[in-house]
């Protein structure tokens, strides 16, 4: 356990696998079990906007998790990538990951995370936050040097701003940490307001 300037008063639960949020969370001094929800995603409706997909997303994962640990603070999140309204989720193929990537090459774009928390009494929180991006123009063999090193399968939108992706990034407005998958400064204030979280460390 990383010695971190908070810690937690009740058990914490974090509802999904993403090696990322995990560290955000310990680098917080938070001590938490990890069990991510089997839940598939479904494709965004239409018309539904980014900030409320990955709302919906956030909460689906995050109730189905605290059905099953009830005494527990269940945190669980989704992240989306949008472009002109485009909601970009994890590629399927390397073309389809050069698609994704060729088309941020140049442009800026918002990253949308939605996060959830529900309380031991049931008490369920949610809020959705957007970080402006703006990438370099990039070649296609850059991008396919990039998606050969397999770090973009996995990532919506194709990138990680904290891993070997951070060259595409010229420039974000907003929370870093949301571009990396979980708005920890909203999301702590929302634990400190609940008493879930306090500081000191352990």
């Amino acid at each position: 356990m990383k010695k971190g300037p908070f810690h937690n008063r009740s058990p914490i639960v974090l509802a999904s696998g993403s090696p990322r949020r995990r560290e955000l969370l310990a680098d917080l001094g938070l001590t938490f079990d990890v069990h991510p929800s089997p839940l598939e995603e479904p494709l965004p409706e239409p018309g539904e906007s980014s900030a409320d997909y990955v709302l919906r997303m956030a909460r689906l994962k995050t109730l189905d998790v605290a059905a099953r640990f009830r005494g527990a603070t269940i945190i669980g999140a989704d992240t989306a990538v949008v472009l002109n309204d485009r909601i970009m989720g994890k590629p399927q193929s390397k073309l389809d990951a050069l698609e994704m990537l060729a088309t941020l090459s140049g442009a800026t774009h918002q990253v949308v995370s939605g996060f959830c928390v529900v309380l031991p009494d049931g008490e369920t929180l949610s809020e959705a936050v957007s970080t402006d991006v703006d990438m370099r123009e990039s070649t296609e063999d850059e991008l396919m040097s990039y998606i050969e090193t397999g770090e973009p399968m996995d990532k919506a939108g194709a990138y990680a701003i904290q891993g070997v992706g951070t060259f595409l990034v010229t420039a974000i407005r907003g929370s870093y940490t949301n571009v990396v998958g979980l708005p920890i400064t909203r999301m702590l204030k929302t634990l400190i307001q609940r008493g879930v979280v306090v500081p000191g460390g352990r």
